[in-house]
């Protein structure tokens, strides 16, 4: 089952424009909308909330509501999918190979990033449509990994997840990712929880300027 490709290739687009994705997990977010501020004033405008954070579909909204480009990530299930697109996700985001999840996003035209690590997992994720596959953990394996799954892969959309920093970030799109996901590295979960919107975007523009986006 495949997402229409006019979704698919929007969305690629943008990465390949936009090519860091922030992804939040916190015990709390004090205020969405104003994180996605703060992480926009650092270059970054792709805002990933988890399902490992409370309340995550009324940050979503939030977030929505005020016009920022918000995905949800950490879906597991169709209806999580669901319930994550209606509270205003434009985008999701899959730890794994999940057909129910890219069955969800095929139906409601909303791009999804699957998750995967072998080749064979990749090769599943294009299958289910992906708009992009999220190699995890991309640091245990390195820029090198990336390299060599563009050998047989060459044109597959691949997001580096999984301890990237402004250290290495420029590594992983140097060697052929379409974008990365900035974790911890920018939106420690307990700064966000403190609500810090000055050091967010301290270290988003870090981030960015690390990834030659500054």
């Amino acid at each position: 089952m495949n997402l229409p490709s006019t979704v698919a290739t929007t969305a690629r687009a943008a990465l390949a424009a936009d090519p860091v994705i922030a992804v939040v997990r916190a015990p709390r977010i004090p205020d969405a909308a104003a994180l996605c501020e703060a992480l926009a004033a650092g270059g970054i405008n792709w805002v990933e909330f988890t399902y490992t954070t409370p309340d995550v579909t009324e940050h979503l909204k939030k977030a929505a509501d005020a016009g920022w480009r918000v995905g949800v990530g950490t879906v597991l299930t169709a209806e999580q999918a669901t319930r994550g697109i209606g509270a205003g996700a434009g985008f999701l985001v899959t730890p794994g190979c999940r057909p129910e999840v890219a069955g969800a996003a095929h139906a409601a035209g909303v791009p999804v990033v699957l998750g995967a690590l072998t080749p064979t997992e990749v090769a599943l994720a294009v299958d289910l449509g992906a708009a992009a596959v999220k190699i995890f953990p991309a640091k245990a394996f390195g820029p090198g990994y990336f390299k060599d799954l563009h050998g047989p892969y060459p044109d597959v959309p691949l997001v580096a997840s999984g301890g990237v920093n402004a250290g290495n970030a420029a590594e992983f799109l140097a060697a052929g990712a379409l974008a990365v996901c900035a974790g911890t590295d920018v939106v420690p979960p307990a700064v966000v929880a403190a609500g810090d919107w000055a050091e967010i975007t301290r270290r988003a523009l870090a981030f960015t300027a690390a990834c030659g986006r500054g």
